[in-house]
């Protein structure tokens, strides 16, 4: 059995560096927003002020997440330690859903109360500075996730997407109860970010539960892996594809099909090939494969037929 393991580049640095801005600008609008609240009384600038709250908590346990899934392969994680940042999003989903109930409940409070807010000028300023800082946060993640496709780091931006939208909500409600008049705009407003941010946890759950669950690759990428597998002239077949991801690393192992008469040296010779082959396209991927002299299947159904028959 033929083994090739290549690193993927140390991407670590790049992923902690958007954890720590992430915990900077949380720690910057959790004090401007907790001045706002205080001075306006608004249920939307509260429920914006919970959402960074968590924020911090969230970027803290993704700083955790990247930092242990960077740490290299050891003898009891073989296959690295990637599933942390799945692990540290799923914490962060918690967080958003526990923040969206509280915010709906303080929301329907308020309805039936009929409590009013104070002065507007203060959140309006303050979510304006949020949104600025927001996208100036977001564009950093941005950059970081083009080259390290961190879950942890994808989660954490999906939610501060969402804080764009919660931030402007914030000045419209704000803006309708002062101005126009409208006195449940703000509780309605603050239920309305109570299911944007629940629909966000759903939403942001599903990579890091398809990592923990080891979900195959798309099609569309398995597909283009077998193209490039399928070049080497003496690769006879392709069986029992099995690919997943953990972190930012991707894996896969197969079993080929080479002529039987090949000495051992030879067929080592052609899986290196292979490797380089599928490097060139796949340069992060960690690839295990088992050479079979061709026609030999040990796999019963769907794991045991020719994959190359379909390219």
């Amino acid at each position: 059995m033929a083994q090739h393991n290549h690193s993927a580049p140390d991407h670590s640095a790049l992923n902690r560096s958007a954890a720590y801005a992430s915990i900077s600008m949380a720690l910057l609008l959790v004090g401007l927003k907790g001045w706002a609240a205080w001075t306006t009384g608004s249920t939307a600038m509260l429920g914006s002020l919970a959402d960074t709250l968590l924020d911090l908590v969230a970027s803290l346990a993704t700083l955790a997440g990247v930092w242990v899934a960077g740490m290299p392969a050891d003898d009891n994680h073989r296959f690295g330690h990637g599933k942390a940042e799945a692990l540290s999003a799923m914490f962060q989903v918690l967080l958003i859903g526990a923040s969206a109930l509280a915010l709906a409940v303080h929301s329907v409070q308020q309805l039936m109360s009929g409590e009013r807010t104070g002065s507007a000028g203060d959140g309006i300023l303050v979510s304006v500075i949020a949104i600025i800082g927001t996208l100036a946060l977001l564009a950093w993640q941005q950059y970081v996730l083009r080259r390290t496709r961190s879950v942890a780091i994808f989660t954490d931006h999906l939610h501060y997407k969402s804080d764009l939208l919660l931030n402007m909500a914030v000045i419209v409600a704000l803006l309708l109860d002062q101005y126009a008049g409208l006195t449940k705009a703000d509780p309605l407003f603050g239920l309305g970010i109570a299911l944007w941010l629940g629909w966000g946890a759903y939403h942001a759950s599903e990579e890091a539960i398809e990592q923990l669950m080891d979900r195959e690759w798309p099609e569309d990428k398995k597909a283009r892996f077998v193209e490039v597998l399928g070049r080497h002239p003496e690769l006879r077949g392709v069986h029992d594809l099995r690919t997943r991801t953990s972190g930012n690393r991707d894996f896969v192992q197969f079993h080929v099909w080479v002529d039987g008469n090949m000495t051992v040296t030879q067929a080592h010779r052609v899986m290196d090939e292979i490797e380089d082959k599928l490097r060139e396209e796949f340069p992060e991927v960690e690839i295990l494969i088992h050479p079979d002299p061709e026609g030999h299947v040990d796999e019963r159904g769907v794991a045991g037929r020719d994959i190359l028959q379909d390219v």
